[in-house]
């Protein structure tokens, strides 16, 4: 994939919802012993609810803009995939993290710096950017209606955001060297699975997957494995040589793009997955079978949020590790 391509790179690991689901789900396993469910409890003025504040300004941000859901799961994900859930994708520089063709894209800075002000406002120096990223990203997921998951914290904020340290799976990445880039993280074949049914809701640009739609691994001809109705759909929306680099929904069920459930899972059984990484995953032997359990079950919500916990656990900075950053684009002086 071309650094124009991935700068493009829309892989919405979040969801667009309509109401709150109230719904609270158990953490599930950490890879960080360090971190502890209520952390800030007590910390803060002894009566400050430090997530009570961060869910307050999430609240009102998500009611002006729905989008800031996928936008804050991707933010978490490009965070802990490159160094570690420590924040350092939220630091500006000429060649920090921020700079990568990948994360050219990312956004949702202004609702963390909004909400690392708040905090800030009643419990100086004590909350870091890392757990603000993990709690907002949670809170967004049930105001999407996507199940209220519980979140770990004790993360500190890194020092180090360098551009060159960004290499994030692409979307054409196969399946098996899938698994390794999560497996190096800790997360396992099921984990991925799970994190990659973000996709449930999101977009991804013409660029990322027209190969499949007219020269698949220079073939000349379209990706066998894409439904016809599908191709016809996205070559109307992906012309040729179209000068404009239009989007198509990750999840192709028109009833069910705004709901995060197990809808792309049957989607890409059926053939119906848009990116090529999608597609094979129902395809795969080493993920069918979870992508078809997946499909058929009714839990996806509990194990999608056990994912994140998961995810949210990888390579942190605890104890006198790091730093509280006063401003969450810039280290401490």
């Amino acid at each position: 994939m071309t650094s124009k391509a991935a700068a493009l790179v829309t892989l919405a690991l979040g969801f667009i919802f309509v109401t709150f689901s109230g719904q609270c789900y158990g953490h599930g396993p950490a890879s960080s012993p360090a971190l502890q469910v209520g952390f800030y409890r007590g910390k803060c003025n002894g009566t400050a609810d430090v997530e009570a504040i961060v869910s307050g300004v999430v609240g009102k941000w998500f009611l002006k803009d729905h989008t800031i859901i996928p936008a804050l799961l991707r933010m978490q994900f490009h965070d802990c995939f490159v160094n570690g859930c420590d924040a350092s994708i939220l630091l500006d520089g000429s060649n920090s993290e921020k700079t990568a063709p990948p994360n050219l894209s990312v956004r949702g800075y202004d609702l963390i710096d909004a909400a690392k002000a708040a905090v800030e406002e009643v419990c100086p120096g004590v909350v870091s950017c890392a757990d603000i990223i993990v709690m907002a990203t949670r809170d967004v997921v049930a105001l999407g209606r996507g199940g209220r998951y519980i979140v770990e914290t004790g993360r500190r904020d890194g020092t180090i955001s360098l551009a060159k340290n960004v290499n994030l799976p692409a979307p054409s990445i196969s399946v098996s060297d899938s698994i390794k880039a999560f497996a190096k993280k800790g997360l396992n074949t099921t984990d991925m699975v799970y994190l990659l049914g973000g996709h449930t809701v999101g977009v991804a640009h013409c660029s990322l997957f027209e190969d499949r739609l007219y020269n698949f691994q220079n073939s000349g001809k379209p990706d066998k494995t894409m439904s016809p109705l599908l191709l016809f759909f996205l070559r109307f929306i992906c012309p040729q040589n179209a000068v404009v680099d239009n989007t198509a929904n990750l999840d192709q069920n028109p009833l069910s793009s705004l709901n995060v459930d197990n809808s792309y899972y049957w989607q890409i059984k059926l053939n119906r997955g848009v990116l090529q990484i999608d597609q094979e995953l129902a395809l795969d032997s080493a993920t069918k079978d979870i992508v078809t359990s997946i499909a058929k079950g009714f839990d996806f919500s509990t194990k999608f949020g056990q994912a994140m916990v998961k995810l949210g656990a990888v390579q942190v900075l605890t104890g006198t590790q790091g730093q509280i950053r006063s401003s969450c684009s810039a280290v401490n002086k």
